[in-house]
């Protein structure tokens, strides 16, 4: 049966689990870790004949509003000006993919891992264009000051209170591999002038996020003196290549097929079936 993709919080907020403007709370994550415990049942597993990446999903506050940090690529040989989570591949030095996501967290972003409070994980992992099988981790950004704190926060009782904003100018940018990141509103994710509707690998639909403007706003960060961001706009590119289709930069391809799959884990998109 074809389906389609539906903003769900947008027709009615109800089915969404956390708040799309209001700050994440330690009660906020508590519930995101349980929906996501129930995305693993029956996952796979990292096997060890393969080839294996691994992203961070960051979640975080920003000026009190919730959201998600995302990056736009520098001049790199491979997936140069796209947008995506930091990560990358798995090294025979890595413990484990996790233990790769926030290896590449730091070294991308300047994000200790210390700062990360590991949410869960979706699944299943997919495959890259590449080959590599890529998986995503959920976490949530504490301002490096609060690293010694939200240990004890999570061992608390559930309380509907704001937790700190990350500020952008404490991530430091790998100029080597980074041109911009930036955050991503929750409330940007239900806008439909933002969105378009793509289908990943010819066949299960998501919304790809037009973001230039948020690359181009005050709460981005550059590791050049340009912040006006750049991408590749090849039509004739495979599909997932580059910055975006019809020369908008987007969150789409694999990146925004995680992102799709984490907003219908939260009750904010929705599969319906389609007549055609």
């Amino acid at each position: 049966m074809l389906r389609t993709l539906t903003i769900a919080a947008t027709a009615n907020p109800s089915p969404a689990r956390v708040s799309l403007t209001s700050p994440f709370t330690r009660q906020s994550l508590n519930a995101i870790r349980s929906l996501l415990a129930n995305t693993l049942e029956g996952s796979d597993i990292p096997v060890a004949e393969e080839s294996h990446a691994a992203v961070l999903i960051p979640l975080c506050n920003v000026d009190n509003k919730p959201g998600l940090l995302l990056e736009v690529r520098g001049k790199l040989r491979t997936h140069s000006g796209e947008v995506s989570f930091p990560g990358g591949k798995v090294d025979k030095t890595d413990a484990s993919p996790l233990a790769a996501a926030l290896r590449e967290s730091q070294e991308e972003l300047g994000i200790h891992p210390q700062q990360v409070e590991i949410l869960g994980r979706i699944g299943p992992a997919e495959t890259s264009l590449s080959g590599l099988r890529v998986w995503p981790y959920v976490g949530f950004v504490h301002p490096a000051r609060q690293v010694d704190a939200y240990s004890e926060q999570a061992d608390a009782p559930e309380v509907d209170v704001p937790l700190p904003s990350l500020a952008l100018s404490s991530l430091r940018l790998s100029p080597a591999e980074v041109a911009h990141a930036f955050h991503l509103p929750m409330s940007a994710l239900v806008s439909p002038p933002r969105l378009h509707t793509y289908l990943f690998r010819a066949e299960r639909p998501y919304f790809a996020v037009s973001v230039a403007d948020l690359v181009a706003g005050p709460h981005a960060v550059h590791s050049g003196p340009d912040p006006t961001p750049s991408w590749i706009n090849d039509p004739q590119q495979r599909d997932e290549i580059g910055g975006g289709r019809e020369g908008r930069l987007e969150v789409w391809g694999l990146t925004g097929w995680y992102l799709s799959e984490l907003m219908r884990c939260l009750g904010v998109y929705s599969d319906q079936p389609s007549i055609r």
